[in-house]
């Protein structure tokens, strides 16, 4: 009859809901064949290659060609992220985009990335948190999954820095590159708990007292024109290592996992002291720790896609490991986010 229910054995154990949590469907990445290696620049900069290398790691880096904009290497890595997963572009329901150097002040950079892949369902929009911009993105589409909102999303991370460099300054000037990297992030359900598949937790933070010591020293709202890279590099390297350390302790804690517990770093690539440093903070081995920057230098929001992409297609990252990603940018952002493959 209806409203009757047979009653449940009282030592039988209750059931569990299923929760909901976003899994990592497939990676993709886009890099312009163009390649500027140290030598390149100390050609034209009071700079040399071992100079480079010795404060930042770098060797070289890729620069898009004129014409090519952050939605063109954005398209060309959300269609090998799809192509990884499996799935046709109707499938996704929305597109959440990271970058600092967007095609347009508007439309979003994401919306050109949707005409560009023929999607004409869903939603697209861009997140702008610099270097961390990465993480943020992921986060909005891990909280849009678990809510019900979207089945399954495109992340991407793209940037054509090139375009906003003092190319006289050898202070930025031979740290940044171009490049976008993507992920498909699909919803799966499960008991909830850090053994299974799935984004486990993200974790964002920003003071903008900080704002002046990585900058672009112009904008619309502003200057009315786009300006260049600025930066303090002793202070931006001094915050780094204390606010990434702190946060990657955040995540862990959450979780209720330890140092030991963490499979592989994918960190925003920027610096390779920086990246040496936190290797050491949670106890990895170098080969445990993914590291582009020497081929890549600093592609922002598109850095840590981009690691995940080129891990992923060698092999290195395999399913049921666990990978914790941080980052530190502008504004000044940072944050961190753990993840079982």
């Amino acid at each position: 009859m209806d409203g009757v229910h047979p009653a449940r054995d009282p030592g039988a154990p209750a059931a569990v809901a299923p929760r909901i949590r976003s899994v990592f469907a497939g990676f993709g990445g886009a890099l312009p064949p163009r390649v500027v290696t140290n030598d390149d620049l100390a050609a034209t900069l009071d700079t040399s290659n071992e100079w480079i290398i010795e404060r930042t790691g770098i060797r070289e880096r890729r620069i898009a060609a004129d014409g090519v904009t952050a939605s063109d290497l954005a398209a060309e890595a959300a269609r090998a992220a799809l192509a990884d997963a499996g799935l046709e572009p109707e499938a996704i329901d929305g597109i959440v985009l990271a970058t600092s150097t967007p095609d347009r002040t508007y439309p979003a950079t994401a919306v050109f990335v949707q005409a560009k892949l023929g999607m004409t369902r869903g939603f697209a929009f861009d997140v702008a948190a610099v270097c961390t911009g990465f993480i943020y993105a992921l986060s909005v589409a891990d909280a849009m999954i678990r809510a019900g909102q979207a089945r399954a999303l495109l992340v991407i991370g793209t940037e054509v820095n090139s375009r906003i460099l003092d190319w006289s300054d050898r202070g930025t000037a031979v740290l940044f590159g171009d490049g976008a990297g993507a992920v498909v992030l699909r919803a799966a359900e499960g008991r909830g708990d850090t053994a299974e598949p799935g984004i486990l937790s993200t974790h964002l933070h920003a003071d903008g007292r900080h704002e002046g010591i990585l900058h672009v020293d112009g904008g619309p709202g502003t200057t009315g024109t786009v300006g260049h890279v600025r930066m303090q590099g002793r202070e931006v390297f001094r915050h780094a290592v204390s606010k990434l350390a702190a946060v990657v302790d955040e995540a862990l804690a959450a979780n209720g996992l330890a140092q030991g517990d963490v499979d592989w770093l994918v960190p925003h690539q920027a610096n390779l002291r920086i990246i040496d440093a936190m290797g050491r903070k949670i106890g990895l081995p170098p080969e445990r720790v993914v590291v582009t920057v020497d081929r890549h230098a600093n592609t922002s929001a598109a850095s840590i896609p981009l690691a995940l992409w080129e891990a992923h297609r060698d092999g290195r990252l395999r399913k049921g490991q666990l990978v914790l990603m941080e980052a530190i940018g502008g504004g000044l952002t940072w944050g961190a986010a753990l993840a079982r493959l």
